[in-house]
């Protein structure tokens, strides 16, 4: 009797030059619009981007998920602190179930970690967010302005071990993505 293989593992890097058009075409059919794959686009090319932050998964010599962190701000009273936002991530269609989300989450939050970063916040679903450690940020006083359509629980924070309490405040979003999700 013979059994199925076992799939290849996944693999993950830093992206690299050349990785751009495999990196929009995951994205593009993860989320089922083009948006998001100019949203990367244009963070790469902004000066919030955090190039080792920016990681793809492989499964063979195939790019099958990204992930990225960029620089964000937090605004209280007037004042802006640097932060760092998870968005987007990304896994090909096909590959959905096998881990490939998890680990590019796991990997790049770790390399943030290293890093010194304070916290990570984003918009995302809390039951799938919350198993790395990100919770509601509204009680750690981080206010994520929300789409009308989404939850105020979609507005995650994940704690690193640099995280300091006096951060609080409204995130402020870099200019690339309201030139291409909008407002």
């Amino acid at each position: 009797m013979s059994q199925d293989p076992e799939p290849p593992p996944v693999a993950i890097r830093p992206e690299r030059p050349g990785d751009e058009a495999a990196i929009a075409a995951v994205v593009e059919a993860a989320f089922g619009s083009p948006a998001e794959a100019r949203l990367v686009g244009a963070i790469r090319a902004s000066p919030q981007f955090i190039p080792e932050l920016s990681l793809v998964a492989e499964i063979g010599a195939r790019i099958v998920g990204h992930v990225m962190i960029s620089e964000a701000s937090l605004e209280d009273g007037g004042m802006l602190h640097r932060i760092v936002t998870l968005s987007p991530l990304a896994a090909a269609p096909d590959v959905h179930g096998r881990g490939v989300g998890s680990a590019l989450v796991r990997e790049v939050i770790a390399r943030a970690d290293e890093r010194g970063e304070p916290l990570v916040v984003l918009e995302g679903n809390p039951r799938y967010y919350g198993r790395f450690g990100f919770e509601h940020s509204v009680p750690y006083g981080i206010r994520i302005d929300l789409p009308p359509w989404a939850p105020a629980t979609a507005a995650q924070v994940l704690r690193l071990r640099a995280y300091d309490p006096a951060l609080r405040g409204r995130v402020v979003y870099p200019p690339a993505f309201s030139d291409v999700i909008g407002d």
